[in-house]
């Protein structure tokens, strides 16, 4: 598995998933830039997300939704706060509702991207989320987003050993 740490911090109202790559920088960019290889890993593996809006450009906004084995299709989406290819990315996610406005009912909260390289070939990755209260950390943290975030970074691995084997 590729993360490395989960560390949540009540007082500063964030949680953070770092995770280590045999990859570069710029590659593990790439998994965000393309919202092809973005699809493979977002989301757990029994919540696919599909990208039908994606322009990682400040003041853009990205448009999602995962489907679910049951069938349901949740939508979320990005305002993209900062862009620094390939090493930072900041972004407002919420959560959306099925004509694609805002899902007011739902908390938001900022996603602050960082990718570094970690030497030896290797790029480290933190995902930081902040959140707007207590409660909305709660509350998000109950619907699962802590292991549903573990489990998407853990997919990584897979897509990047697919570069291995193709320059094999």
């Amino acid at each position: 598995m590729t993360v490395t740490a989960v560390r949540k911090d009540p007082d500063s109202l964030t949680m953070t998933v770092t995770a280590e790559f045999d990859a570069s920088p710029e590659r593990v960019w790439q998994l965000w830039a393309d919202p092809r290889q973005l699809e493979r890993w977002w989301g757990p593996p029994t919540y696919p997300a599909t990208f039908t809006k994606h322009d990682l450009a400040p003041g853009s906004r990205v448009e999602y939704h995962m489907t679910g084995p049951e069938g349901d299709q949740p939508k979320g989406f990005w305002d993209v706060l900062e862009v620094e290819p390939p090493h930072r990315l900041v972004y407002r996610d919420g959560f959306a509702n099925d004509d694609g406005t805002p899902n007011d009912a739902m908390p938001r909260n900022e996603f602050r991207v960082t990718i570094e390289d970690a030497g030896d070939g290797r790029t480290r990755m933190s995902i930081e989320s902040t959140f707007a209260s207590t409660e909305a950390m709660e509350q998000l943290i109950a619907m699962g987003m802590e292991q549903g975030l573990t489990q998407a970074v853990g997919q990584i691995d897979a897509i990047l050993a697919e570069d291995a084997v193709a320059r094999a």
